[in-house]
């Protein structure tokens, strides 16, 4: 049995015995291959190059299972959650009729409620709200509320309307019986109701009571719907116009605010020179009282635009003194540029040997030299402003002059002649200060001056 068994084995011939027991010759023969078959029959997923590791770990999850097919529905998150049915009686439905109070004629509606619901009110009368509008008897016309103006007929006429329409005046000035009665605008019937109901209001008020009246301006409305009106009719040329002039308007604001801030920065630049200067003396006083532990603590506070500002070293641990030296970021580099020049000029070194007493007064004289920069391209700016306001000045003044001796007296060719003068001074004068003419006023200003010569051909 044992050498048939050899055999079968050599031969690759299986046998009921041999596939019955549980370990085999080839068990001990074939292991490695059969590990090697299980380790490469093990799938390994390997995440794509450019997809992130979120959407990845959305496609398979840490059993390595595929994605679902379907989306599956769960309950959790941001999801409404779905009506859950159950096995209840459903609430009966009737078709009943309902009546809308609102409505005076008694129609009789039909619509599906619920059968629990039968006999109570419509739930949408509750919208239906009514301006109370005050009524008068015949005694308070009399005595509070008679006006010329207006009569009785037309005033219970006009409180009427009013009921019936809930105080919508356009309306009311529509269906108003203006053949009756006088022909009235919509600001006079609101003014005559407005009226009744502010005297009517202070009779009947309690005393000691604050009572709110109303009260309508006739002719405050009638401007508005003017103003509207002409608003409304503008041309286009007119429309043009007037953005041109709220744009000069704009440029003529940020101009003034440029020359505030001007004005501010050259108040701030004397006030430095002057505390510079009030230092200055505080340290000669002091360094002849020989104090000169007290002399950095009585030293005035600088403002940061009086030259540079140099940061103080307060912080623990060992500094060099030339660091002192280093020219704070805030300084731009034309004024980095200007000061190596005027120190170039003095004939002063530009890096000197950092000393205490040379450390302090290299760095006042170039704060100083700063706040002379400054002030010299203040001085420089106002020079320019003033060269250019004294020669808007001339220009003015030359005008002025040749518009005098026109007109010899007081005739209407002198008159007129005096209006073309007047006309084109404003012409010059809008000119100088540097805003261009309006497509308006160009027009005008070339009808004046047509018909200012077609005078002149006609002047004997």
């Amino acid at each position: 049995m044992t050498a048939g068994a050899d055999v079968r084995d050599i031969l690759d011939l299986g046998s009921g015995e041999s596939e019955n027991t549980g370990i085999n010759k080839r068990d001990f023969l074939n292991s490695d291959k059969k590990r090697s078959k299980k380790s490469s029959e093990t799938l390994t997923f390997k995440r794509p190059e450019g997809m992130h590791r979120e959407v990845y770990a959305l496609l398979y999850s840490d059993n390595k299972d595929a994605p679902p097919l379907l989306p599956s529905d769960t309950t959790h998150g941001y999801r409404t959650v779905k009506a859950k049915l159950g096995c209840k009686k459903v609430r009966p439905w009737k078709w009943m009729p309902f009546a809308n109070p609102a409505r005076k004629d008694g129609a009789l509606f039909y619509h599906w409620r619920r059968a629990a619901e039968e006999g109570k009110d419509y739930p949408f009368a509750r919208f239906n709200k009514t301006v109370q509008i005050p009524v008068f008897s015949e005694q308070e016309y009399q005595m509070y509320l008679h006006d010329d103006g207006w009569t009785k007929a037309e005033t219970d006429h006009l409180f009427d309307l009013c009921r019936r329409f809930d105080l919508r005046f356009v309306v009311v000035h529509d269906r108003y019986d203006h053949q009756q009665f006088k022909k009235r605008s919509t600001e006079d019937l609101k003014e005559r109701y407005y009226a009744i109901c502010a005297k009517l209001g202070n009779i009947r008020a309690t005393p000691g009571s604050d009572v709110k009246v109303p009260v309508f301006d006739a002719g405050h409305e009638r401007r508005r719907k003017e103003q509207l009106e002409k608003l409304y009719t503008r041309t286009p040329e007119q429309v043009t116009e007037e953005e041109y002039l709220i744009q000069e308007l704009r440029k003529i604001e940020s101009r003034k605010k440029e020359r505030e801030k001007k004005a501010q920065d050259l108040q701030k630049l004397i006030t430095a020179a002057d505390t510079t200067t009030e230092m200055r003396r505080a340290e000669r006083k002091a360094s002849k009282k020989k104090l000169p532990q007290k002399r950095e603590m009585e030293r005035p506070a600088v403002p940061e635009t009086a030259g540079i500002k140099f940061p103080d070293f307060k912080s623990a641990g060992v500094t060099l003194r030339s660091q002192r030296m280093k020219l704070p970021s805030s300084v731009g580099q034309k004024k980095i540029k200007a000061l190596e020049q005027m120190l170039t000029e003095l004939g002063v070194d530009l890096n000197p040997m950092p000393t205490e007493e040379i450390v302090q007064m290299y760095n006042e004289l170039r704060s100083d030299l700063v706040l002379l920069y400054e002030l010299k391209q203040a001085f420089g700016n106002c020079e320019y402003e003033l060269q250019m306001l004294r020669h808007r000045h001339e220009a003015l003044a030359k005008v002025g002059l040749r518009s005098v001796p026109v007109g010899d007296g007081p005739g209407m060719d002198g008159q007129i002649a005096m209006e073309e003068t007047k006309g084109d001074l404003k012409d010059q004068i809008i000119d100088v200060v540097g805003a261009p003419l309006t497509p308006n006023s160009r027009k005008r200003r070339e009808s004046a001056s047509s018909s200012s010569s077609v005078k002149k051909i006609k002047k004997p």
